[in-house]
Order: structure tokens, then sequence, then C-alpha cells
């Protein structure tokens, strides 16, 4: 599997404006756009930084999978995403290895990208998220 580096770093959190705030105005990162990503059940509000990106996550739902987050560990980093060249091959290695896979293929994420997401239970208690840019 080849990392093309840190694609975002995913905060959850329960209000969009609030935590626009300290990304934002504070730290000055630039907004580039929000996003309903509704097959994840979330909102997004995506922040440049000059090689990669935070986003903040917000839930549609009270049964979405940020619901039920926010809910056990209330706001605060909720995945490290990496960008890698091919996912298909990326989940055949990764399978090999023993390395815990939620779901069987990828999905369309936030800006289209294909992702899959890697069980804490494989990765020291790390929700990782693996995305290929279309």
């Amino acid at each position: 599997m080849k990392i093309l580096g840190i694609e975002h770093i995913a905060i959850a959190v329960e209000s969009l404006e609030k935590g626009s705030i300290f990304w934002k105005d504070i730290m000055g990162l630039e907004f580039k756009k929000q996003e309903d990503v509704p097959n994840q059940e979330v909102i997004t509000d995506i922040y440049n930084i000059k090689n990669s990106k935070i986003e903040l996550i917000k839930q549609k739902s009270p049964h979405s999978p940020i619901s039920k987050f926010l809910e056990k560990n209330g706001p605060g980093i909720h995945h490290i995403c990496f960008a890698i060249e091919n996912i298909e091959e990326a989940i055949i290695e990764l399978k090999s290895q023993g390395i815990k896979i939620i779901g069987n293929r990828p999905s369309v994420g936030a800006e289209g990208y294909k992702i899959i997401f890697l069980h804490p239970s494989s990765t020291g208690g790390v929700l990782v998220e693996l995305s290929q840019k279309t």
C-alpha cells in the first residue's frame, strides 16, 4: 500500500458554527466548503491546511455513527485519514495481514473520494480512514 500523506483529520462536533470559531477565526484556516455526505449521515466543513485538511463532522440524524460517537466521547478527534494510491489493492493487502476493515468495499465519501475505514481494534485504538482521490 502506498500512502501519499495525511488527507485529513476529522473532528466530531455538536455544532459546525461553534467548531468553526476555533479553526477558522482563531487558527486562520481557509474554509474550503461544506458538504452533505448522505451515506455517512454527516455534514462536514472542510478547512485547508498546506498539505492536508481538517474536517469538522456533525451528525445528520440521532442514529448516525457520529451521534453515537458524540454520546460516548463528546466532541473531539474522530479519525485520521490517509490518502492512498489504490484503495482496492490496499484492502486486499490489509485483509491478508488480518486487519479488520469496516465494510466489504469502498464507499463514496466527502469530495467524491473512495473511502474505507479500518477498525480501531486493528490499529491500536485509532479509527483510520483510507481515501483515494477519484
